[in-house]
């Protein structure tokens, strides 16, 4: 955890929020507003501005948000707002919309690069094809139209900057927190059936980057062992081959209620990420880790240099190398008995 460095992606943060003091700031996203992001930022800014008008949708339907959405940015007068903040994916809407901002100052959150995510994250189009070129520029257009980036790491904000030549001081990190309307602390309450056993939870939406086959090799190495109990919540049947055991569980949904009840009753929980190929796992910090934090739960991560700027090891943290299952099982294993 580098003091040094956190203190000064806050003095940039601190910056931005001066410069839309008292101002009347144009949040925009085409993003659900219930996100998590989108509500974080949205009280971000309404610590500065005089005013913050949003513009979204809560539809479920990302085709349904942006036709509601591109209306408004092209026909919409804008002559009110001082300045305007584009929320998750501002590639869907500043390339084509930008010219409308001109005069005014454009903040953004570069929360996900599509070429990163497409080419290098999911290998979706291959390097130097004519799509991994469109995402490249979409990126590119994107971040040279904003006076102001918003990252979720410094890892992202560093590599964000390198990759597409984005001078560094215009990013700053703003990382992701946990909606503690949801997520608090409470006392740990088992389930009966499990109420001796040590309980381990992992829930995701198992992508490439979070390595659940490192997951699934950890707890490959405690079949038949009665003493633990695995919680892997999220959609296994169609995206990746686990172990079938006796002492795991497997839950495909939960409602954000019901899964933090489930996090409360654990004992430990992983957050990863723990592929240790795609480099964007290691720029990224889980947002279930931060989730883990917000209910003070021990948790084991992967260690990687994203999971460094925020967390370090101590009797609730614990590091493994990305990509070893048996190092993870050995975790989990010292945790259990110092349970």
């Amino acid at each position: 955890m580098d003091q040094e460095k956190r203190k000064r992606e806050e003095e940039k943060l601190d910056a931005m929020k001066e410069e839309l003091r008292g101002k009347h700031v144009l949040f925009v996203t085409t993003k659900n507003l219930d996100y998590l992001r989108n509500t974080q930022e949205i009280r971000w800014l309404e610590e500065a501005a005089k005013k913050v008008t949003v513009w979204g949708s809560k539809s479920s339907s990302y085709v349904k948000r942006l036709l509601k959405l591109y209306p408004k940015l092209l026909f919409s007068p804008l002559k009110k707002y001082d300045a305007a903040f584009f929320g998750f994916s501002p590639q869907l809407v500043l390339p084509f919309f930008g010219w409308r901002f001109r005069k005014k100052k454009v903040f953004e959150d570069f929360f996900i690069s599509v070429y990163d995510t497409m080419v290098c994250d999911r290998q979706k189009f291959k390097k130097g094809s004519l799509r991994a070129g469109l995402t490249r520029w979409l990126d590119k257009k994107t971040l040279r139209r904003a006076d102001g980036v918003i990252t979720d790491t410094m890892a992202h904000a560093d590599f964000f900057s390198s990759e597409f030549g984005v001078p560094r001081e215009r990013l700053a990190t703003l990382y992701i927190t946990g909606d503690e309307a949801i997520y608090y602390p409470r006392p740990q309450k088992k389930p009966p059936k499990y109420k001796d056993q040590f309980i381990v939870l992992y829930f995701g939406s198992i992508l490439p980057l979070q390595g659940v086959e490192v997951i699934g090799e950890a707890m490959s190495r405690f079949a038949g062992d009665e003493r633990i109990r695995f919680l892997f919540i999220g959609p296994v049947d169609k995206k990746v081959s686990l172990p079938k055991q006796d002492n795991i569980t497997y839950i495909s949904w939960l409602s954000q209620e019901k899964l933090a009840d489930y996090i409360a009753a654990a004992d430990l929980c992983l957050a990863g990420h723990f592929n240790k190929e795609i480099m964007k796992a290691q720029r990224t910090i889980p947002g279930k880790a931060m989730i883990y934090e917000t209910m003070q739960k021990p948790m084991i991560l992967g260690d990687g240099p994203a999971n460094r700027e925020y967390f370090r090891e101590d009797e609730k943290h614990t590091f493994v190398p990305m990509g070893d299952g048996e190092a993870l099982a050995r975790a989990i294993r010292e945790r259990m008995q110092h349970n």
